[in-house]
Parts: C-alpha cells; structure tokens; sequence
C-alpha cells in the first residue's frame, strides 16, 4: 500500500504537470480562466508541498527515533499542531483566490468580455480533465484503504480542479461550436461566464476546510469524542466506586488529546502502582484508535477542585 508521503508525492507532479498546461495554454489561448486554472494549480502545489513536509514530520514523530533529539526537545507534545495550520493556510488561500477571480469575470464581464482561441482550449481541458478524474480516483481509494486529511484536502483540491475544467470545456465546445454563426457575439463572454460561475459554486469548499481546521487550531471540542471518553470514563467509575469524572478531549489533526480525571473516595485501600498503570491501560484500549496519534493523560484524586 502506497504511503501518504507516496501519495502526496504522485499528486504533486500531477499539480505541476497542470500547473505548466494551463499557464502554457492560458498564454496561447488568451484564455484568462485557463491561466487561473494554471496559477491555482501551482498554489496547490506549494501547498501539497507543505503538507508533505508536515505529514513526513508527524509520521517520523511517531516511530522511535525518528526525529533529532533538538527536534523531540522542541516539540515534546508532537506535530499534530500543525496540520490544523496548514489546512488553514491553505483554505485561506483558496478562498481569496476564488474571490479574486470571480470579481475579475465580474469585471471582464462588464468590460464586454474577452477574446479567445477555442481551439487550443479545447486540447487543455480535455487533457486536465482526464488527469483531475484519474488523480481524484487514485486518491479516493487511498483514502478508504487509509484515512488522511491532507490526502482528503488534495482530493478536494483535484475535484475542485476537474470541476472547474469541466465546466471550461463544456464552455469551450460552446464557444467554438457558435464562433462562426449569427450568435458569434456571445463568444467574448463564454470565458469570464464560465469562471465566474465556477468560482460561486466551489466556493463554498474552501469555507468547508477553513471551517473544520479552524475549530482544531482553536481546541473546540468535538461532540462526538466527548460522548465516547465520557461512556468509557463512566464505565469506569461505576466499575471502580469512583465518586465521579472529568473529561477534557481535543481534536487537532489526525491526533486526539483527551485527559480524564477520576475522582476517588477518600479512606481507600492503598493499590500498587502497577494496578493503577493496569487500570490506565485498560481505559486506553477501551477508547480505542491509534495509540500512536493520541495524547492520554489519567489522573486519580480525592480533591474533585484538582479536576476542574
């Protein structure tokens, strides 16, 4: 099974591969949504570029020595941090950028449009279009084999870029089939028509991401992990006689910071450490998940103040 760093590594010469066509056939064509197409792409490819540095850093944080002592000194609670930041990032980016373009095809639209060749237009999108599709492919199926957030972003990236192109060579095959009839008029507006509407129908991805990886970068807890440490958490007090619990979960990245605290009854018989480290096993397994990506504190008390 091909790695996520391999996956990132296969979209990245993919995006660059776009990058190049459409800055090349936007230039030829004087097509100036075929040139977005291109520059979009090859911020796509800084960003995938990012994202691999960052996975590459959380996969290496988890095998033992993987990273230099200076780095673990540096990052003693790991680099789950920064894939929330770079998900950000990235949105942010999309999102000014398709605000950009649709005011220009605003604007051009205005102006009275632009002219085009339809031809070379024609042989881009049908070539981007193939390599979105197969891409998009490609990276779904890694996804259900292994679950990865930055390998859903660029899925979503390359079904944002077959979308877009999509509607450009649909757009593209109007314009060459009326260039030469009584509606000829209307080829000006095909390009900015077309970029505009794409830009208000994507644009509601990037909000998505930026959404999602905002709440990560600010520790807002997620509903559904809360529920799950709170039914295992009170399993274990009734099990135990625990007088009660408190839970604090996190989501960030790929990785889950939980800590819980039970609060015991004072006057118990003293246990051996090597019970209580038995009982913190036996909580870890109930919860599930990847142990590799989970940051677990336990704690036991009398003092239910030392909880809060």
């Amino acid at each position: 099974m091909v790695s996520e760093d391999g996956i990132l590594r296969r979209s990245l010469a993919a995006i660059l591969l776009v990058a190049a066509l459409g800055i090349g056939f936007g230039i030829v064509s004087g097509s100036f949504a075929i040139l977005f197409d291109g520059v979009f792409s090859l911020i796509d490819a800084a960003m995938t570029v990012l994202s691999l540095f960052v996975a590459r850093l959380i996969t290496r944080s988890t095998l033992e020595s993987g990273l230099s002592d200076r780095l673990n000194r540096r990052f003693s609670m790991g680099f789950w941090h920064l894939e929330p930041m770079v998900l950000t990032l990235n949105a942010t980016i999309l999102f000014g950028v398709m605000v950009y373009a649709s005011f220009s095809a605003l604007l051009s639209l205005f102006e009275g449009g632009r002219t085009m060749e339809f031809g070379p237009a024609l042989v881009y999108a049908g070539v981007v279009v193939a390599i979105s599709a197969g891409m998009a492919l490609y990276e779904h199926r890694a996804i259900r084999r292994a679950p990865s957030d930055f390998v859903k972003m660029d899925l979503q990236g390359w079904i944002m870029s077959g979308g877009v192109t999509t509607a450009l060579l649909v757009a593209f095959a109007v314009g060459y089939a009326i260039q030469d009839t009584d509606h000829a008029w209307i080829t000006p507006y095909v390009d900015p028509a077309v970029l505009l509407a794409v830009c208000l129908v994507l644009l509601p991805m990037p909000i998505g991401i930026l959404r999602r990886a905002a709440s990560e970068v600010l520790l807002i807890t997620p509903d559904d992990l809360l529920a799950e440490v709170e039914r295992v958490a009170a399993g274990i007090v009734t099990e135990e006689g625990f007088l009660g619990h408190r839970a604090y979960v996190a989501r960030v990245g790929r990785g889950t910071q939980i800590e819980i605290y039970f609060i015991a009854p004072t006057g118990q018989p003293p246990r051996r450490l090597e019970d209580w480290d038995a009982l913190r096993d036996r909580i870890g397994a109930e919860l599930g998940g990847d142990p590799r990506h989970r940051w677990l504190t336990i704690a036991f008390t009398t003092d239910p103040a030392r909880a809060d």
